[in-house]
């Protein structure tokens, strides 16, 4: 069995506010759904990214990953294409596809995000660290950046050696 008595067997219910969740460079990310409770088919995330915050370009290379966003404006760059997700919209990331997004707004932007076949949710869990209600999201040096990135390999993740 997996959180909240999920198993791949069986529908179940993850409340809203609940799931594991980490502080991943200065930004909130919640495991709603793990590769654990749907036999690696899907993986479901939520995630507040602060204004200004997001990652390097990157690629999945195992992955596929789709984002849609609930508010806030984050701009995102998929391959060759740049443009702006605002509430309600939805961006797929074919797996191999370099992409990136950054929160443009002054807000923070809030998406549920997903990765098919599931896996990549271990790498935030991994490098990241459990979130401690009422404390303030710390945000990340060097040290903290290239520790997530020597270790991201492991999960299908291709990017910058240094930030």
């Amino acid at each position: 069995m997996s959180e909240h008595g999920i198993t791949p067997e069986q529908p179940a219910l993850v409340p809203a506010g609940e799931g594991e969740t980490i502080w991943f460079d200065g930004n909130v990310y919640t495991v709603k759904i793990s590769g654990d409770a749907t036999n690696g088919a899907l993986s479901v995330l939520e995630s507040s990214v602060l204004p200004g915050c997001g990652p390097p370009p990157h690629v999945h290379t195992e992955s596929d990953e789709v984002f849609h966003v609930l508010s806030g404006q984050l701009e995102f760059q998929v391959g060759e294409d740049r443009f702006t997700g605002k509430a309600g919209d939805y961006v797929f990331v074919p797996h191999g596809t370099p992409h990136c997004f950054k929160n443009v707004g002054v807000h923070v932007a809030h998406t549920i995000f997903a990765y098919t076949p599931a896996g990549f949710e271990k790498f935030f869990l991994a490098s990241g660290q459990p979130a401690v209600p009422g404390t303030p999201v710390p945000q990340w040096g060097p040290e903290e950046f290239a520790r997530a990135v020597a270790i991201a390999p492991n999960f299908g993740w291709e990017g910058p050696s240094t930030k």
